[in-house]
């Protein structure tokens, strides 16, 4: 349980991290900027269809004595997300403000951001306490889809008029309640029979639900029409799912 407790926490602690990336985007070229975003996402896309498809919901069937009960729970997944970016607003623009774009206010963004970092946290813990390799690869998908996510939202606070070391602040605040839903996913799994059968779909059905309806449709967004930009797309979202797929070899 030790090992599991690290890797679990030296995971979350990298995810945290990633929260400060702001920063280093601040010198580069808008129309730049928003190309290597918009791989990104497109890799995130991937990894995480690969790692509910691959990793995440084989693993729940293997292990659910009721194959009904754990479709269900997938779909109870999408709900849940669906609910929350209903009720909290919480869908994150990876792209710049534009007519059609238009970002939340920096609170409503905020506290969106920091609910769903509590989560990445919560489903984190859980996909190491079925066992490692599960672990890593949730944690690259959650770190795939955060890149992108935190890069927006720190733009969102500079654009609200933060200063940016306010701004890389609110951020990293926001990213350490990944921690502290790692401490409660792991004491609550120590301690309650069936929790990681339980949440591992929920998760999946989330990481599907982000995927397809929160990101795919940001790539419809921009340069659409342009042939090589939507090759390169299907290039990465391929390769995000090879990368779940080769990280079997791991299990």
């Amino acid at each position: 349980m030790m090992t599991t407790w690290l890797y679990a926490l030296g995971s979350v602690t990298v995810v945290s991290l990633i929260s400060l990336i702001g920063i280093f985007t601040m010198a580069l070229n808008p129309t730049h900027l928003r190309k290597i975003v918009l791989y990104m996402v497109s890799f995130a896309v991937g990894s995480l269809f690969g790692d509910a498809l691959i990793h995440l919901i084989p693993e729940s069937f293997e292990n659910s004595g009721n194959g009904l009960h754990t479709s269900l729970l997938v779909i109870a997944g999408i709900l849940l997300f669906f609910s929350l970016e209903k009720f909290l607003r919480w869908r994150h623009c990876h792209i710049p403000t534009s007519e059609n774009h238009i970002h939340p206010v920096a609170t409503l963004n905020w506290v969106g951001d920091a609910v769903h970092n509590l989560l990445d946290g919560v489903i984190i813990g859980a996909s190491f306490l079925v066992n490692v390799e599960i672990g890593l690869a949730t944690t690259l998908a959650v770190i795939l889809h955060e890149i992108p996510q935190e890069i927006g939202d720190f733009g969102i606070l500079v654009h609200n008029g933060l200063s940016v070391g306010k701004a890389l602040f609110l951020n990293f605040l926001s990213a350490l309640l990944a921690v502290a839903g790692v401490v409660i996913s792991l004491t609550l799994g120590s301690q309650m029979a069936g929790y990681t059968a339980l949440l591992v779909p929920i998760t999946a059905g989330g990481f599907l639900y982000v995927a397809g309806s929160d990101l795919i449709p940001e790539l419809h967004d921009i340069d659409h029409e342009k042939i090589g930009v939507s090759f390169g797309q299907l290039s990465m979202i391929i390769l995000g799912v090879a990368v779940m797929a080769a990280l079997t070899s791991l299990e």
